[in-house]
């Protein structure tokens, strides 16, 4: 059984106590750890007495590298181990790219904090192009989303796009042995790894919005266990759930799987500072072959509190059914 919760409902209120002993699970991709280390560093900053460590795990996601995740599974592949690893007490936390977090929360799992976004735009790595459009006709692209094939197939309906699996080092070393011509990849994991000098072009997202969540640090634990929430309130930032909330809840509405190219991107077109701020949502739906595609975009007032989260996720649910009356309701039917 699955159900939706709000992210980030920790407590401001730290407990009396620090904690002296917080067990992390993570993917052992090289990104993962990154991800997995930058946590550890900000709660040993906020806890310096800690001991903070890193349990690492290979999940099925990372076994099964031979099909899309569309056909084995979908993104829920790349945590359900990390949340065994919680269930049973092995880890206290669990650190993922939020991108990759289905959007049900299984039962007895909850978000409760959510890092301030890196970069949430696409990247072309492509030794010796300045960007897609500099492509020859027949180049062969490789992506492991649904939504950029859509996007690469949307624009550029003379190139060839082919999957591509693998964590990202195998990813680029695909792309090194001259299997494809370039890659499409998330801008925030080659500058989180310092490879932001691979990144041929950005991608802006009017030519590719990015995926829901895409960027940011989603952290999860077990529910039940209000003392570790408010121990990792402090690494909750704001904005950024606010953003992720409406993208979130655009996604669930639209039924949430990766079998669908959906991209949903929120944005702080007012500085995301002081008393409230305008949030603009963006969102597409697709099919993967580029024949149909479909835009919304809508905007809220919102109070800077946590209050707001279900009014972020009230603008995403409402852009959500905007599109499922505009026809995407027959998209997710014929995709699902």
């Amino acid at each position: 059984m699955t159900t939706s919760k709000t992210i980030g409902q920790a407590s401001s209120a730290l407990p009396l106590a620090e904690p002296e002993r917080l067990v992390i699970a993570s993917r052992e991709s090289r990104l993962a750890l990154w991800q997995a280390n930058h946590i550890r560093d900000a709660l040993l900053a906020l806890y310096p007495q800690c001991r903070v460590e890193i349990l690492g795990m290979i999940t099925r996601g990372d076994q099964i590298l031979d099909r899309t995740l569309s056909k084995v599974g979908g993104k829920g592949l790349f945590v359900k181990e990390l949340e065994t690893a919680l269930a049973d007490g092995r880890a206290d936390l669990a650190v993922n790219s939020l991108k990759d977090v289905p959007m049900g929360m299984p039962e007895g799992f909850v978000l409760t904090a959510i890092g301030e976004r890196e970069d949430p735009r696409d990247a072309l790595v492509c030794p010796g192009f300045d960007g897609l459009a500099a492509l020859p006709g027949g180049s062969v692209v490789g992506t492991s989303s649904l939504r950029r094939e859509a996007m690469l197939r949307t624009r550029f309906p003379s190139l060839q796009v082919k999957p591509l699996r693998g964590n990202l080092d195998t990813r680029l070393a695909k792309l090194d042995r001259g299997e494809y011509t370039g890659i499409v990849l998330a801008a925030a994991g080659l500058k989180r790894l310092g490879l932001g000098e691979r990144i041929r072009s950005l991608i802006e997202p009017e030519d590719s919005l990015p995926a829901p969540g895409q960027g940011a640090l989603g952290i999860e634990i077990a529910a039940g266990r209000p003392g570790l929430a408010a121990w990792l309130a402090p690494l909750h930032h704001l904005p950024t759930a606010l953003a992720v909330e409406a993208e979130r809840g655009l996604a669930r509405a639209l039924g949430g799987s990766c079998q669908i190219p959906l991209a949903a991107y929120a944005d702080w077109i007012t500085p995301a500072s002081g008393v409230s701020a305008q949030l603009r949502l963006r969102a597409a739906v697709g099919f993967p072959d580029g024949r149909r595609r479909l835009d919304a975009q809508g905007a809220a007032e919102l109070p800077l509190d946590a209050a707001s989260a279900s009014a972020a996720r009230a603008l995403g649910e409402r852009l959500g059914a905007d599109l499922l009356g505009r026809g995407a309701a027959e998209i997710v039917a014929q995709l699902s």
